[in-house]
């Protein structure tokens, strides 16, 4: 038995490879070794000669690298879900709803008018916001353009503080009220209704202290007043900012010992900070026209009271 062991090990079957185990594959022998040794030593490295500089790794695979099918890469398309998710994509603002007088009753509404007769212009803004409301100063909020509006369009010669709004009239012969006097975090917690309501007290004001002209802060001002003079609501078409039709003046007296034909109509846009629709260049422009005819007529009546000196 042990002269038969030793008779396969030295005569190993074509299947079995020098370990003694049969090759998986089944068939064939292997390579000679000097065939082996042949192939191996076209790709064996060969030793850096010390003298000789070393070729970049990216020169040897040149070759390779233009045989090889170039990738093209697509950008990927954002989608909208993607988009909204983003923590880079500013939210968008959700207007408010009609708020009862019930939900600001707590608030201290210290805002009064800065009135006086015969201004040069009167400003009629919406209403006031809770921070206006609780200082007692107009358009008291950091976000309000008002009142930097007010000096680049030229209507003061510098740049007026919030708690400068009681000197309006002494100072620079301005004035301020608001078609609705409560208080709201915007104006979207307005009604239409109680801003329709507002106007008769606006003609009453106007009536009293006879400014030249009153100054619309806002468009939706503006719409109600129409709603209440016209009957209807204002279109798109007969919609402009500036200085409107001489049939538009507001305050008007045709009754009594002086009639007077009221006072000129201006709308400007809104100064809010969370109105949009326009750009603060755009706002500008509407401003200046204004801004031009309020100074020409400060410089005017200094002129007329220096002469009667």
């Amino acid at each position: 038995m042990s002269s038969s062991i030793d008779q396969s090990l030295d005569n190993p079957s074509p299947g079995a490879d020098s370990s003694g185990l049969t090759s998986l594959g089944g068939a064939e022998e292997p390579a000679p070794s000097s065939l082996l040794d042949g192939v191996f030593d076209q790709y064996r490295c060969q030793p850096a000669s010390a003298s000789a500089p070393r070729e970049p790794a990216t020169k040897a695979l040149g070759a390779d690298q233009q045989q090889r099918p170039q990738i093209v890469k697509h950008k990927r398309k954002s989608t909208a879900s993607s988009e909204s998710i983003s923590p880079f994509k500013k939210a968008k603002r959700v207007s408010s709803g009609y708020a009862p007088p019930s939900k600001y009753a707590h608030v201290d509404n210290k805002l009064t008018d800065s009135l006086a007769p015969n201004l040069i212009c009167l400003f009629i803004g919406l209403n006031p916001g809770i921070r206006t409301a609780t200082t007692g100063h107009a358009y008291n909020h950091p976000s309000n353009l008002f009142w930097k509006l007010l000096y680049r369009s030229n209507c003061t010669p510098r740049l007026c503080r919030a708690e400068e709004d009681g000197n309006m009239p002494k100072l620079y012969n301005l004035g301020l009220t608001n078609i609705v006097s409560r208080p709201t975090k915007d104006g979207g917690e307005l009604s239409k209704a109680e801003m329709d309501a507002g106007v008769a007290d606006l003609e009453a004001k106007i009536a009293l202290q006879r400014p030249e002209a009153v100054a619309i802060v806002g468009k939706s001002i503006w719409e109600s007043i129409w709603r209440v003079r016209h009957g209807s609501n204002m279109k798109k078409t007969q919609f402009r900012y500036g200085w409107q039709d001489d049939t538009e003046r507001m305050g008007g007296v045709t009754t009594g010992e002086a009639p007077w034909p009221g006072s000129r109509l201006f709308v400007a846009t809104t100064t809010s900070g969370l109105a949009a629709g326009m750009r603060l260049h755009e706002k500008e422009q509407v401003w200046k026209e204004l801004g031009d005819w309020v100074a020409t007529r400060r410089a005017e009546r200094n002129d007329e009271e220096a002469t009667n000196i």
